[in-house]
């Protein structure tokens, strides 16, 4: 708990100080513009890719397989479309890298080994086949 309260305070301060910078390189409408552009493609980016975790889960589930990547996957899509509907660089970057599949791959495994931990505490129950 103690992380999310101080990533609550770190990061606005982080957007705000980053706000200040690009707007004095580049003009403050620029940087509105820009994140105005980064939250409209992100978050249909996020749609799509989420649209797809989910075909993939269902197809998984048709074929009697458990659709363990899809729901992660879908996991770290959510979470990067939240970060991409946040206004600000530093969570939009944040945001792609979790919705992009070539680069969600390494928070997946996180992500996983996050679920096998909680597994063997008791605290839920994950199998991955």
């Amino acid at each position: 708990m103690r992380w999310l309260l101080l990533a609550f305070i770190i990061v606005p301060a982080a957007e705000i100080g980053v706000f200040i910078w690009a707007g004095g390189i580049i003009g403050p409408w620029w940087v509105i513009g820009l994140i105005i552009f980064t939250g409209i493609v992100g978050v249909s980016l996020a749609r799509k890719e989420g649209f797809e975790a989910w075909r993939r889960g269902q197809t998984a589930i048709n074929y009697g397989q458990p659709p363990g990547d899809a729901i992660i996957d879908g996991i770290c899509i959510f979470i990067g479309g939240v970060f991409l509907f946040a206004p600000g660089f530093i969570t939009d970057i944040i945001g792609f890298v979790l919705v992009l599949p070539f680069t969600r791959d390494p928070f997946k495994r996180m992500l996983e080994r996050l679920f096998r931990k909680w597994a063997e505490k008791g605290t839920i129950i994950y199998r991955r086949w």
